[in-house]
């Protein structure tokens, strides 16, 4: 068993210019050595989850085809923002069309939660409810240490599409460090 790590990020907004997909695409470089992070695609062509269309057409391709990366990797890190103090809709769909999926790809993988808002809790309220959903999928969502970043425009820079607070790189680094401590626990 390789002692590499191969985690996936499921980012939760939609927007080009989203302030939590800067923090996304800036996990790789603040992984500790031995990770890599690639990045899902994008959940917005996800049609609502409709049984329907399930039963006539079967699961979405690009259901699939997340489906079959998270399955691959060792590791999922789910970067979202709060939309009205909850999981966004298009999160919670792509969610439950994954958990339609046969094979259920989140059933026993670690996932990591990092919330991101424009108020000050960061979108504490989000994890809270994307923690009780990922019960329901049997994921394996690590509890600490958490990151809710919060005021988040403060801490990024959409001109260069990087994170300029070093405190918010600092921990999110560690942050992804105790997740690869955490995923090697328990897969062991």
């Amino acid at each position: 068993m390789s002692d590499d790590l191969k985690i996936v990020t499921l980012l939760g907004s939609l927007r080009k210019g989203s302030f939590n997909g800067i923090v996304a695409r800036a996990l790789p470089k603040l992984a500790p050595e031995g990770m890599t992070i690639s990045e899902l695609p994008s959940i917005a062509a996800i049609p609502l989850y409709d049984a329907d269309i399930q039963e006539e057409e079967g699961v979405p391709q690009r259901v699939e085809e997340i489906a079959a990366l998270i399955r691959e990797a060792d590791g999922v890190v789910i970067v979202t923002p709060e939309y009205n103090y909850s999981v966004p809709g298009g999160l919670k769909n792509a969610i439950d069309w994954l958990s339609r999926v046969a094979e259920q790809p989140l059933a026993r993988k670690p996932v990591l939660i990092q919330t991101n808002s424009m108020g000050a809790i960061g979108g504490a309220r989000c994890q809270y409810h994307l923690r009780q959903i990922l019960v329901f999928l049997d994921a394996m969502v690590m509890n600490k240490p958490e990151f809710m970043g919060g005021i988040i425009q403060n801490k990024v820079d959409p001109q260069t599409d990087e994170i300029v607070d070093p405190a918010t790189m600092e921990h999110l680094s560690s942050q992804l460090s105790a997740f690869a401590d955490y995923i090697r626990r328990v897969r062991a």
